[in-house]
């Protein structure tokens, strides 16, 4: 028996190994049970919240795309009438101003300048909602060429301000042309009209290089805008509050800087301090 001992003992060992690593076996099989359910109903619960979230798109992009027939056709119909109603009281104005009392000169020039204002607004309305149904495709586009073409049109504008614009090189990137030179022309403008009174405007035009887009900067001296106010601007009709006679405007323009710039998959903010000039900038695909 003594000399039987150590085989009965390591088969003993044997047998407890052997059952153990059954054990094993049958708990490493169990896991992968459970791994496998759940990673079954995690797989299902994605399925699902994609479903949940392709269809939220689409309804999203459905009232996208209502939202802007219904700016379409409000801005486009009531055009008519609205001309009607303006002509009108620029009748009354032109044949009893003067001959009512001050109070009723007052009334019509209020009734002109709100229906002057409000076929501003309609015409803005109009030229924001076509942005995306009136966009043609991106070509390769020579933007300082762009620049040179807007800034002949503002030509006007800039020689009246004493404005002063400098432009560095620019690339050339894919765009939709008229909508690049809207663009440029929407924030010089904002830069000649937004000028400071105790100097005359001072604009420059940038652009560099940064990964795989190039970030244009139109860069000013005029009042600046409060950090606050930052992403407000870029509402549209989201006017701050400024002396509309001084700065006449619908509040559409850097809205539609935001729109045109997002439409070629970009991005726009502004760097700016109160009362020391502003920075726009934009950033576009390289190609």
């Amino acid at each position: 028996l003594e000399a039987l001992a150590p085989a009965i003992l390591q088969a003993l060992q044997r047998k407890h190994a052997e059952q153990a690593l059954r054990e094993s076996e049958a708990d490493l099989r169990n896991l992968a049970e459970q791994l496998t359910k759940a990673r079954d109903e995690l797989e299902q619960r994605v399925r699902e919240r994609t479903l949940e979230l392709a269809d939220t798109v689409m309804e999203l992009r459905r009232s996208n795309a209502d939202l802007q027939q219904f700016a379409y056709a409000a801005s486009h119909d009531l055009q008519e009438p609205l001309r009607m109603v303006a002509s009108f009281v620029q009748l009354l104005q032109m044949r009893y101003e003067g001959k009512l009392d001050d109070r009723a000169d007052e009334f019509i020039h209020h009734a002109v300048e709100g229906a002057m204002r409000m076929s501003c607004l309609l015409r803005g309305l109009l030229e924001y909602s076509r942005v995306e149904t009136r966009g043609r495709i991106p070509v390769p586009t020579d933007c300082r060429q762009i620049l040179d073409h807007v800034l002949k049109d503002l030509y006007l504008t800039i020689e009246e301000s004493g404005a002063q614009v400098t432009t560095d090189p620019l690339p050339t990137v894919p765009a939709d042309r008229t909508q690049l030179a809207q663009v440029f022309q929407n924030l010089i403008s904002n830069a000649i009209k937004f000028r400071a009174e105790s100097r005359p405007p001072q604009i420059r035009v940038s652009a560099r290089r940064d990964g795989g887009e190039w970030v244009f900067s139109v860069a000013d001296n005029g009042i600046g805008i409060e950090p606050q106010y930052f992403d407000q601007i870029f509402v549209v009709f989201k006017r701050l509050q400024h002396d509309r006679r001084r700065y006449p405007g619908t509040g559409i323009g850097l809205a539609m800087v935001k729109r045109i710039v997002e439409r070629h998959s970009g991005r726009v903010w502004v760097d700016s301090r109160h009362g020391q000039g502003a920075t726009f900038h934009f950033a576009l695909p390289a190609e």
